[in-house]
């Protein structure tokens, strides 16, 4: 971690910022992922917590330098993150102002049922995608899902064990807000696990009634 304390126009700004991608959250990776035209600025306001307005009132730019180094060099390790096998064998979640751990490695299985059908239609529509976009040849070498969609698997595939409630739908869904707080280094290698080596999530997803109708 970062940390550096800043003059502004009206006093001064701690700032403090990850230097390693173990340091960062799913949710500040996504933020990133998801953020058009992304400068600098932005950047370093979402890996920090800091509003761009109060970073803007720092009174020498030149102080951002290591910032910057530090968001490039994050940049770059997110990549190699995505070759990563390293799967975590617990996990901690904060659920209702308690932290609850989850076991992970020794149960890599999508369950109840409709958990797995929500998450098959997640990586049908990220892989077809993907296909759709560079071909079908080779295409496990080359993808690399969205942290969006990795997260929306992993609501669905922790919401159970992490909560002990009955399946939900909807509740499921919104407990992806809940895994945004994972580290992405625990987050990535578990989902990609789900992408990668469930053959059959990764088909087109056709039900059964659409069965019936092509008969």
């Amino acid at each position: 971690m970062i940390e550096k304390t800043l003059r502004t126009t009206t006093g001064k700004l701690n700032l403090k910022l990850p230097s390693q991608l173990s340091e960062v959250t799913l949710g500040q990776m996504i933020a990133l992922q998801e953020s058009k035209d992304l400068g600098d600025l932005e950047a370093i306001s979402i890996l920090s917590g800091v509003p761009v307005s109060d970073l803007q009132s720092v009174v020498n730019a030149n102080d951002f330098m290591d910032f910057a180094d530090a968001v490039l060099s994050l940049s770059h390790q997110i990549k190699y993150l995505y070759n990563s096998d390293e799967i975590p064998k617990t996990v901690a979640l904060m659920i209702d102002d308690k932290i609850v751990t989850v076991n992970v490695i020794r149960n890599l299985s999508l369950e109840p049922a409709g958990a797995f059908m929500a998450a098959r239609d997640i990586i049908s529509d990220e892989i077809t995608a993907h296909i759709n976009l560079y071909g079908e040849e080779n295409w496990q070498d080359y993808f690399n899902p969205s942290l969006t969609a990795c997260c929306k698997v992993l609501g669905y595939y922790l919401y159970c064990r992490a909560t002990g409630k009955h399946y939900n739908e909807y509740a499921a869904a919104d407990f992806a807000e809940a895994i945004k707080q994972l580290r992405v280094t625990e987050a990535l290698p578990i989902a990609k696990h789900f992408f990668m080596n469930y053959p059959n999530l990764s088909k087109p997803r056709i039900g059964f009634w659409r069965r019936l109708l092509r008969l």
